[in-house]
């Protein structure tokens, strides 16, 4: 996975960790949110809001100091909706090796300027 383009690279900071340097679930699921809605913007070709996240899994921990960057693939386009699978994978900022971190399945919706569902655009 970690050969495309991530949809978003940042490094983990210490406001992002508890007392333990260990990284926040939460900061991890809002970056994955944010990565997968410039994919969901850009397929749709405007505002898209999350609706859902589906199958979140913690696979191993990110620490201080790491390289956090966030895949995201479009899997299925509905009407209205999209599903996008997210992945997020840490690399220690001295080493090459990336460990996926962590997967979740995230579903958007695209909205007009009333936030009212509208059809999704494009192929």
């Amino acid at each position: 996975m970690s050969a495309r383009e991530p949809a978003i690279r940042v490094t983990a900071m210490p406001a992002d960790a508890n007392a333990y340097g260990d990284i926040f679930g939460g900061w991890l699921i809002s970056l994955m949110d944010m990565g997968a809605g410039l994919v969901a913007a850009r397929r749709a070709k405007g505002r898209a809001v999350t609706i859902a996240m589906d199958a979140m899994q913690f696979h191993a921990p990110v620490a201080v100091g790491d390289e956090v960057s966030v895949y995201a693939e479009i899997c299925k386009v509905g009407r209205t909706s999209m599903t996008i699978a997210v992945e997020a994978w840490r690399r220690h900022r001295h080493e090459e090796e990336e460990v996926r971190v962590t997967e979740a399945r995230f579903t958007f919706v695209a909205v007009d300027e009333d936030k009212r569902p509208r059809a999704v655009d494009g192929d």
